[in-house]
């Protein structure tokens, strides 16, 4: 009997912590997309141009709190700008970098010029990603069977990749792993 009244309390305590990261995540605004095709976890999305602000990762350094900072209002209009899903790291190790995408209603002229010189506002040409939704942390072993996935689906589907894999991350990181949420 207290086994199956710990099996039920973990059973909720998962519920809830599965509902709390869904709640939290669709707080947030996300980059606009639209989908042409899907097959399963697999879709093929229309992106419009994004306005991000980026920053070069370098190990263990502070680039998501640089980032951060500069949409709490540490840029040179001290303007606060709300938080956006995803954050899209892209890249190999020497050349990484972390992007905050800017809210839709704001324009590249309109993003407050950063007072931190590792930060730049750009604009990311719009097209069509080919994307695999999937739930686990931030690290290279699942980014690599992601990416072999996406690859295998993207064979499958007789398209031809361009350019070096984009991941997007939807989930604050006080949010157990495997709630997370990855494309």
């Amino acid at each position: 009997m207290k086994l199956l009244m710990l099996v039920l309390a973990v059973a909720v305590l998962a519920v809830l912590l599965n509902a709390g990261a869904a709640a939290v995540r669709a707080s947030y605004q996300s980059a606009p997309y639209q989908v042409a095709r899907r097959g399963g976890h697999f879709e093929l999305r229309n992106y419009p141009t994004l306005v991000v602000v980026e920053t070069p990762m370098r190990g263990s350094d502070d680039s998501f709190m640089r980032l951060f900072r500069f949409i709490s209002g540490s840029n040179v209009a001290k303007q606060k700008i709300a938080m956006t899903t995803p954050v899209f790291m892209a890249g190999e190790a020497t050349n990484a970098a972390m992007a905050f995408v800017m809210p839709k209603n704001m324009s590249a002229s309109q993003t407050p010029k950063p007072d931190d010189p590792n930060v730049v506002v750009r604009e990311v040409s719009g097209g069509q990603f080919a994307v695999l939704r999937y739930r686990g942390g931030r690290n290279a072993k699942n980014e690599a069977a992601a990416l072999a996935k996406l690859n295998s689906w993207i064979e499958r589907e007789s398209m031809k990749p361009e350019g070096s894999p984009i991941y997007g991350y939807y989930d604050p990181p006080w949010t157990p792993t495997f709630f997370r949420r990855t494309r």
